[in-house]
């Protein structure tokens, strides 16, 4: 496995510098990242998002750290369909002119509202797979895997992604499996990705604190699960996600691309990752 960092896992990093998506190429490659993963392209004020993305490329090549990933928000169910595929094909052209091999978009928004829609997943599930579908036959033609994550609550559980691969079946569809996300529907991160390592097209490492519903809500920076926990970001160890355990699971169904840190906890980031980083390295020899 080899070690990746999400662009999002800077965002405090980048409101308190001032630094640009641009500079963390540099910062990750400085830091021993082996890749750097792009959430939601931001180009200067005149740029196009094709045109940025083909800056980023030249950067990342000359510093010699591959883009591992494009990560971009999607509604499949709440917006008009359609119009979304169109979306998210031309996102495909964004990820192929930044180089990388792999587009992870969303597949729905919120739980209440759809839930409310649809009553229940199922009804819900020819909808998102036939768009989903569509999105990665166009990006197929451009060498670009697509993705749908344990991510939006709507789709978060793995049983539900794990219909959604079905559904879809396309062999250019896959994905990506974040281990912390889990819990967000209060799901055990072992048992959901030893569900979905077989279709793992890549992978993010978060960690969180937990916190039982049961107890007081703990205060500022901790949000709700579905059944009312509480969840806190983490530096990658120092939380209740078993990594180790999820690397393991990983690597016994074969799986051997990166693992991308994707950091949102309260701790000054660069700290954060740069212990973060040390301790998946060692997870990683370990396996």
């Amino acid at each position: 496995m080899k070690t990746c960092v999400s662009s999002y896992s800077f965002s405090a990093y980048m409101r308190q510098s001032g630094k640009t998506q641009l500079d963390l190429i540099e910062k990750a490659k400085e830091m021993g990242f082996d890749a750097i993963e792009f959430t939601d392209l931001c180009p200067p004020e005149g740029m196009t998002q094709l045109e940025y993305a083909a800056m980023l490329r030249e950067r990342a090549e000359c510093v010699g750290l591959p883009i591992a990933n494009y990560t971009i928000g999607a509604d499949l169910l709440g917006r008009d369909t359609q119009a979304e595929v169109e979306r998210l094909c031309a996102q495909a052209d964004v990820a192929a002119a930044l180089g990388a091999k792999g587009m992870r978009h969303d597949a729905a928004g919120g739980w209440a509202e759809q839930e409310q829609k649809y009553s229940t997943f199922d009804n819900a599930l020819p909808k998102i797979a036939d768009g989903c579908r569509r999105v990665s036959a166009y990006a197929a033609e451009k060498g670009i895997v697509t993705m749908v994550e344990n991510h939006g609550w709507f789709c978060q559980e793995s049983m539900r992604v794990e219909k959604l691969v079905g559904a879809v079946c396309y062999p250019n569809f896959g994905l990506l499996v974040d281990m912390g996300n889990f819990l967000c529907a209060d799901e055990s991160p072992m048992q959901a990705v030893a569900r979905l390592a077989a279709f793992a097209r890549h992978v993010h490492v978060k960690d969180f604190h937990i916190k039982s519903g049961s107890e007081p809500n703990p205060g500022r920076a901790f949000f709700g699960t579905r059944g009312g926990n509480y969840l806190r970001g983490a530096i990658v160890g120092h939380g209740n996600v078993p990594v180790l355990q999820c690397l393991r699971i990983l690597h016994a169904h074969g799986y051997d691309g990166y693992v991308s840190i994707e950091f949102e906890g309260i701790e000054d980031n660069l700290s954060a990752l740069s212990i973060g980083l040390e301790n998946l390295k060692n997870y990683i020899e370990m396996i």
